[in-house]
């Protein structure tokens, strides 16, 4: 089967004012994703980054679906301990009955943001991380309409999807256990290995919804006309990610010509380096043939493209001259 392509968008917000641009650039990308034939195109949940402008999926999927009108959407994911299983299944089953055949569940155990704000989204004040296999399982039954639990109204579809999300082995364990797509995060974890999916697939217990193990693997794609272009963008990004992670970047993201002189440290390239294990940067066939060989060898079904370039055209070019290689 050929290698499906699908896209991941996290509103990327230039500076710390700019999140109407970023929540409608999302909409839009969702528009051109849609164009290009990409599979699907999901989105994330994180609280109190603010240069990452989507907090609450459920809400900003009920936008990109009436936006467009047929690609798959779904959220990348739902941070699960943070709320109640019964009401995350209302919130999904509404949204699968308005876009029926279209909407992809994706959850994940990671708090999505610092334990201080965990707390905040607390009711208790105690996150409940440690019962997340708990919650699956009554996510599970909650959406499958299990005589034992409480009816979900408006009725959940059969088909809706429930996919595991993680970048770890427990959360490929668990996805096994449960009989769920699995959707592993490499952007996020760049020291993952293969195992991971290999241990997916043997263990893959079949569910009500999903006969056979199906595996994504996301990664960062930075894909321009030219290998320079590329690398400048992916710089770009590494310079500002790398300024948030060390409390640099109070005042937002650095553009382009501003992330070119930031200073290349030791510290610096050894916290880029292993990123580039699992992304792709260069021109379509560079990257094509990067994507190709870290799917072989991870042995996923599908692909999903995280490309948080700085400028929004640019950002989305580098998806079209993705799908284009692969066309």
């Amino acid at each position: 089967m050929p290698l499906k392509l699908s896209a991941l968008d996290q509103s990327f917000s230039r500076n710390y004012n700019s999140a109407p641009q970023a929540l409608n650039e999302t909409i839009a990308m969702a528009k051109h994703c849609e164009s290009l034939g990409f599979e699907r195109f999901w989105v994330s949940e994180h609280h109190a980054f603010q240069a990452l402008a989507g907090s609450a999926p459920e809400v900003l999927l009920a936008a990109i679906g009436a936006a467009t009108s047929e690609i798959r959407i779904g959220s990348g994911g739902v941070m699960l301990p943070h709320y109640s299983a019964y009401k995350v299944a209302e919130q999904f089953s509404m949204l699968a009955n308005l876009y029926p055949g279209r909407i992809d569940l994706g959850i994940g155990r990671a708090p999505g943001a610092d334990m201080s704000t965990a707390v905040a989204l607390s009711r208790s004040g105690q996150p409940s991380f440690h019962d997340f296999h708990h919650q699956v399982a009554d996510l599970s039954s909650y959406l499958w309409q299990d005589d034992a639990k409480p009816l979900v109204s408006p009725m959940p579809p059969r088909d809706l999807p429930l996919w595991m999300l993680g970048s770890s082995a427990d959360s490929g364990a668990l996805a096994a256990l449960r009989g769920l797509p699995y959707n592993l995060g490499g952007f996020i974890n760049p020291t993952i290995r293969p195992a991971i999916i290999k241990n997916y697939r043997r263990n893959f217990q079949a569910s009500r919804l999903q006969e056979k193990p199906y595996a994504i693997l996301a990664i960062g794609v930075f894909c321009a006309d030219t290998e320079q272009q590329a690398r400048e963008q992916q710089h770009t990004f590494d310079v500002n990610f790398y300024r948030f992670i060390t409390g640099q970047s109070q005042n937002g993201f650095l553009p382009p010509e501003q992330a070119m002189t930031f200073p290349v440290d030791e510290q610096f390239q050894m916290f880029v380096e292993p990123r580039n294990r699992l992304r792709a940067t260069g021109t379509p066939d560079q990257v094509k043939r990067k994507i190709e060989q870290i799917a072989q060898s991870f042995d996923v079904d599908e692909v999903m493209a995280v490309s948080n370039i700085y400028h929004f055209e640019e950002r989305k070019k580098s998806f079209s001259l993705l799908k284009s290689a692969f066309d």
